[in-house]
């Protein structure tokens, strides 16, 4: 298809999906008694809203894994170390903007007609997507004609058309250790994320029993990750990415989250007490992560694909996008579920401990990975070769 019909269809499909899901909620809705939690027409509903929440889960990352391969495919590694980060930003501004309208449009129009904008809004991100790929045809770097020209290299070899994704895929992989070495560093970094959040979740219900107090605790938590991460996305990475080569970062974020989890798992070590962690190194901690993961992380995770060929920046970067992330999360809470299934509640001092052998298997991953990432200036030059050779 290409890399423009592969973005349209994805989008329009997923639009449409957001826009059959709104008229069916709408004709349901309204049909249910109200404390009716019983009924097929009730039980159907919250099938669906489930049905899209998973959805949802999936084509996000489809679909911005799509544009994030069109702009590491148009910009240099000297470039993309300068606008990752302010990128990255923008895209957290507006996410953060449509939460908060999400509240005054539900009250509106109801779950359908948030559903219904979405899919205009999704929708019409089409357009965007031509203009951009079209300016880029026009200047000479459109990443399409990267594609043409290998897909015509190999049309006559019917073996290599009839490859299916996962053949392809399978095939990137092993061609390019890179990825998966990012894969795994993702794995890691997912399944640290997610026991420091229930971490974090399990320690705010003891601590603060008011559940509108523990809702403004965590509102405010957020907020406060988002304007960290704005000051990083905005400020301090575009000044100071030019002066750092990027496998000093991959080793400095896990190494950094693992002395912080050492904290956490021995309170004793920060002046405390030997007892639970207190609600402020467990906060900061999993502050720092999120903190990192949303700033630093999300543009060395583009930077990796800025020097790869064709199919490792879009195929590759797509398995990665959808599969990687999930996989991760899902991995550690499907752990962290069999062993409470298996040996009962699992408390905060477990939890903790953890927190710091997660932190080592990501220093772990993320050291492998830094070994196999180039420097600036060869990445410059890997990125100069493959643009002549195409």
């Amino acid at each position: 298809l290409g890399p423009l019909l592969a973005l349209k269809h994805t989008t329009l499909g997923c639009a449409s999906i957001l826009g059959l899901s709104s008229l069916l909620i709408s004709k349901l809705d309204p049909q249910i008694i109200e404390g009716d939690t019983t009924s097929l027409l009730a039980i159907l509903t919250r099938y669906s809203v489930g049905a899209l929440f998973i959805f949802r889960e999936s084509y996000v990352q489809l679909i911005t894994s799509q544009h994030w391969s069109f702009i590491s495919s148009v910009l240099t590694p000297n470039q993309s170390s300068t606008w990752f980060a302010p990128i990255s930003g923008l895209t957290s501004i507006t996410s953060a903007l449509a939460a908060m309208g999400v509240g005054k449009l539900s009250a509106v129009w109801g779950l359908q007609g948030v559903l219904g904008v979405a899919a205009v809004v999704l929708g019409g991100s089409v357009v965007f997507g031509e203009a951009a790929y079209g300016i880029a045809e026009k200047n000479g770097f459109n990443p399409a004609d990267e594609h043409k020209k290998k897909h015509g290299k190999s049309s006559s070899s019917k073996t290599n058309n009839d490859e299916s994704l996962i053949t392809k895929a399978r095939d990137v992989f092993t061609r390019v250790p890179t990825l998966w070495a990012l894969f795994c560093e993702i794995l890691a970094c997912q399944g640290l994320s997610t026991v420091l959040n229930v971490l974090t979740v399990t320690k705010v219900s003891e601590v603060i029993s008011d559940d509108t107090e523990r809702a403004g605790w965590m509102g405010n938590f957020f907020a406060t990750i988002n304007v960290l991460s704005c000051v990083f996305q905005f400020g301090i990475l575009p000044a100071t990415s030019k002066y750092t080569e990027p496998s000093m970062l991959w080793k400095g974020m896990p190494m950094l989250m693992l002395v912080m989890t050492c904290f956490v798992s021995v309170p004793k070590l920060s002046g405390g007490t030997n007892g639970d962690p207190s609600l402020n190194l467990i906060a900061s901690a999993f502050l720092v992560m999120k903190t990192l993961e949303f700033s630093v992380r999300r543009m060395l995770d583009e930077m990796v694909y800025v020097p790869l060929d064709f199919e490792s920046r879009f195929l590759g970067k797509e398995v990665i996008g959808v599969l990687g992330y999930r996989f991760g999360k899902s991995a550690a809470s499907l752990v962290l579920s069999a062993l409470t299934s298996s040996f009962g509640t699992i408390g905060l001092r477990e939890l903790s401990y953890f927190t710091t052998g997660a932190a080592s298997v990501w220093l772990v991953a993320a050291w492998k990975l830094s070994a196999l990432v180039p420097t600036r200036a060869e990445a410059e030059e890997a990125y100069e070769k493959m643009k002549k050779s195409s």
